[in-house]
């Protein structure tokens, strides 16, 4: 599959009315290109869990317009589309193989049983769901979702109630979905740890617009810590975050050309700290590359305006 998975244009969602109205979307645009495993992150309350449910066809935006496969209809194309949110509904009744067999039955076209049954493989089959714990409910959300074959998997916190090990399988599951069957994955999450090195797409959601967008790599290389003499100027650079320790500055930048090494140490941040200084900094400006802008239509996205910084 080659294009956009999403593309939002000038996205807006209002919960309420009057002064209980709450705004969780405000004209958020952005594209992520098909293939993608996507992090989504953001503050509580960002808005990335109705992003979701939007683009699983559960809700329909109060303005602007959002295309889902390309479709202008989320709820048209639900049957390519997985979505696992963060309660993990299930039928509680219902035991670990009625389940997956319930979900072979809705899904009869696209059903991978194999892929369904290895992900549930260490849940007990005649187990009711009610007496999973959280981190078993999740697996078996997982299996439905993955044995479903979906074209997009939308998975809102998905690995939050799992024990590490759980979670590094699962992962690689993920990361292996994608490479054979080219499955765009949206996963929102926590704990960012995780997502470096399992995402190579990131959308920063705050106050309700995409504050950072694109190839994960691409923003991280647009970025630099550097040290150095507080009395010295960093213009022309974008000082997203900086603190002072003496006579010593530290700042995570927004590079505008080469940084003077001769004035400066400078290193590569991580993804963790410029997640965190972006969250840490609401006022810094949004930073999109060309893939992650909404109305670019290109199968090979070019690189080119972030790497040159």
């Amino acid at each position: 599959m080659t294009g956009a998975a999403i593309e939002a244009h000038g996205l807006t969602m209002t919960y309420g009315h009057g002064r209980r109205a709450h705004t969780a979307l405000d004209g958020c645009s952005f594209r992520l290109p098909a293939g993608r495993v996507c992090a989504l992150v953001g503050p509580n309350g960002a808005g990335k869990s109705t992003l979701l449910n939007l683009a699983a066809g559960l809700a329909r935006p109060g303005a602007g317009t959002l295309a889902v496969l390309g479709s202008a209809e989320p709820a048209a194309v639900r049957g390519r589309i997985a979505y696992v949110a963060q309660d993990k509904p299930l039928y509680p009744q219902l035991t670990v193989a009625d389940t997956l067999w319930a979900g072979g039955e809705l899904n009869p076209a696209r059903w991978d049983a194999a892929t369904a049954g290895r992900i549930a493989g260490p849940l007990p089959p005649h187990a009711r769901v009610r007496t999973l714990s959280g981190g078993q409910r999740t697996r078996l959300a997982l299996a439905l979702a993955l044995g479903k074959r979906p074209e997009l998997m939308l998975l809102d916190e998905p690995m939050a109630d799992l024990d590490p090990l759980a979670r590094h399988e699962l992962m690689g599951v993920l990361m292996a979905e994608t490479a054979e069957h080219g499955t765009t994955i949206v996963m929102s999450s926590h704990i960012l740890t995780e997502l470096e090195g399992a995402c190579d797409f990131l959308l920063l959601v705050d106050g309700g617009r995409v504050r950072l967008g694109g190839e994960a790599e691409d923003i991280v290389s647009a970025h630099a810590l550097v040290t150095g003499r507080a009395d010295r100027d960093l213009a022309p650079h974008t000082v997203v975050e900086s603190r002072t320790t003496g006579r010593q500055l530290t700042a995570l930048i927004r590079k505008e050309g080469p940084v003077d090494e001769s004035l400066w140490a400078v290193t590569d941040p991580s993804l963790e700290e410029l997640l965190l200084a972006h969250l840490r900094s609401p006022e810094a400006p949004p930073l999109l590359t060309p893939s992650a802008t909404a109305g670019h239509g290109g199968a090979h996205e070019t690189r080119a305006a972030v790497v040159s910084a």
